[in-house]
C-alpha cells in the first residue's frame, strides 16, 4: 500500500468516455504525438485542470527566454524534485529526442549527481532551490544563477514552470500514471 493517496473512483480517461470538450484538447496531442498521454487522461477527469496545464505549458514554451535545453533542465529538476515518475521519463524522452539537452547533463540529472556544464548546473540548482523552498530560493544559488547569464525574469520564468509541474506532477502522484510507451525507455 502506498503512503499517500491515489484515486479510486477516478480512472484515466479513455476515448469512448471523452466529452466534446475532452476531445477537443486531446486533438493537438493526438496531431502533433499520435497518441494521448495517459497525463492527459487523468486531467481530463477536470478538463479545466487539462486546459490550464495546456496553456501554462505552452506559454512556458513559446515565451521564455530559455532555449529547449534549458527548459528541459527546468522542467526535469522541478520533476525531480518532485519524484514524479511520469514527468522525469515523459522530459527526458524529450530532452534526449527533442530538445538537444547533452548526454552527460542528461544523465547527471537522472543520476542526481554533479551537472558537468556550469550554466545549466546553476539553472538546475535555482529550479530546484525554488521547489524545495516553495519560492524562497537560496541566495547564494540565486547570485549564482545570476552571474551565469540569468536573469530576475527568468526566475518568474521558472515559477511559470513550478505551477505548471505542480498540475501535472501532483496529477500523477494521485493517479500513479502509468508511463507511456512512447517514454518507457526513460523509467529509472
Amino acid at each position: 500500500m502506498s503512503d499517500y493517496y491515489q484515486m479510486q473512483s477516478l480512472e484515466l480517461v479513455g476515448d469512448e468516455q471523452a466529452s466534446a470538450e475532452v476531445e477537443e484538447l486531446f486533438a493537438p496531442s493526438r496531431s502533433s504525438l499520435g497518441f494521448v498521454p495517459n497525463m492527459y487522461r487523468a486531467m481530463a477527469q477536470q478538463p479545466s485542470l487539462l486546459k490550464q496545464y495546456l496553456d501554462g505549458y505552452a506559454r512556458f514554451r513559446k515565451t521564455t527566454a530559455f532555449n529547449p535545453a534549458e527548459q528541459e533542465v527546468v522542467l526535469l529538476a522541478i520533476s525531480y524534485d518532485n519524484e514524479c515518475h511520469y514527468c522525469t521519463a515523459a522530459h527526458s524522452m524529450v530532452a534526449d529526442k527533442v530538445s538537444d539537452v547533452p548526454e552527460p547533463v542528461l544523465t547527471a540529472i537522472r543520476s542526481g549527481s554533479s551537472i558537468p556544464d556550469e550554466k545549466l548546473s546553476r539553472l538546475y540548482k535555482a529550479a530546484r532551490s525554488m521547489s524545495a523552498t516553495r519560492g524562497r530560493p537560496n541566495p547564494t544559488v540565486i547570485s549564482d544563477f545570476l552571474a551565469a547569464g540569468y536573469t530576475e525574469q527568468d526566475l518568474l520564468s521558472i515559477l511559470l514552470a513550478l505551477s505548471v509541474k505542480a498540475i501535472s506532477n501532483y496529477t500523477n502522484h494521485l493517479f500513479e500514471t502509468p508511463v507511456d510507451d512512447a517514454f518507457s525507455d526513460y523509467t529509472q
